[in-house]
């Protein structure tokens, strides 16, 4: 399902900021995108996601404003200095030179105060990229409901239309079997013309016309299938593969159902049936 959450950490003047986007996905793809400093967290992030979200394109991104613990400082060599100053003042008393030795002569000396760079406190900075991942994980999950609320109803809706169509077929079967069985003793009749039908076989080719043709099993399995996807979508746990997987079931025993009678008027139904399951399938691609 599609969502989006946005989420801020902040302490001592810097405030990381986490966005999550989700988009439909068969499988849990995710995508992180945090300064290099960084990297390393990236596999914490993703199953700190996964506890969260089953599946779908994930995309995290992190971003920072304000100094980053452990930032780039400036230091004097404490040591180098009082070298050049020795060494100065050692040049004014030998050589009785005016004046003292001043904090210019000192800086025009190399090396006396250098740039040292601090590694960032990790732990730290990881308690704030969490922080500001959960809020935004809570606030993208909090949108997935909304949309998923408005898929079950959706779901629920096509599927009491499939019912109906069943309903139609197991109506409408018994007539087409008996008109079968009349079209089937009109054409021995008249194959057999003058010859004397044996009322056994007759009925014998009947029964096995009518097994052929009996949908019982077929039908039952579809109300059973049906009640199985009610109750996968009343139930809290990730679903969609379950569902996705239920309805190639449903789609094999329409296959067989219309396999069994070539009827114009069910093969019609049957057609509404296999155009309901992809409408149910293009949906349940949304949910986790």
């Amino acid at each position: 399902m599609t969502g989006f959450g946005r989420g801020e950490a902040s302490i001592d003047g810097r405030t990381w900021t986490a966005e999550i986007k989700t988009v439909n996905h068969r499988f849990l793809d995710q995508k992180v995108t945090i300064h290099r400093t960084f990297a390393g967290f990236e596999e914490a992030v993703k199953k700190r996601v996964a506890l969260v979200l089953d599946r779908g394109r994930v995309e995290s991104s992190f971003t920072v404003q304000g100094a980053l613990s452990g930032g780039p400082q400036l230091v004097v060599n404490e040591e180098l200095a009082a070298q050049y100053h020795s060494c100065l003042q050692q040049l004014v008393e030998e050589y009785q030179l005016n004046g003292g030795i001043s904090l210019a002569h000192m800086l025009n000396e190399r090396d006396l105060i250098v740039r040292e760079e601090q590694h960032p406190d990790m732990d730290a900075e990881w308690e704030l990229i969490s922080a500001a991942l959960d809020q935004a994980l809570g606030e993208c999950e909090r949108m997935r409901e909304q949309e998923g609320a408005a898929l079950r109803t959706d779901l629920l809706a096509r599927l009491e239309g499939f019912e109906q169509i069943i309903a139609a077929i197991a109506a409408e079967a018994p007539q087409v079997l008996a008109a079968r069985h009349a079209d089937l003793k009109a054409k021995l009749e008249q194959l057999l013309a003058g010859v004397n039908l044996d009322a056994s076989r007759l009925a014998q080719e009947a029964a096995v016309m009518a097994d052929k043709s009996d949908i019982t099993e077929e039908l039952v399995r579809l109300g059973s299938h049906i009640e199985q996807f009610r109750a996968f979508l009343d139930s809290d746990e990730p679903i969609g593969r379950r569902l996705d997987f239920l309805l190639q079931e449903f789609l094999r025993e329409v296959n067989t159902l219309a396999s069994k009678i070539t009827n114009a008027s069910i093969g019609h139904l049957g057609v509404e049936m296999k155009n309901e399951i992809e409408k149910l399938r293009e949906q349940v691609q949304n949910l986790e």
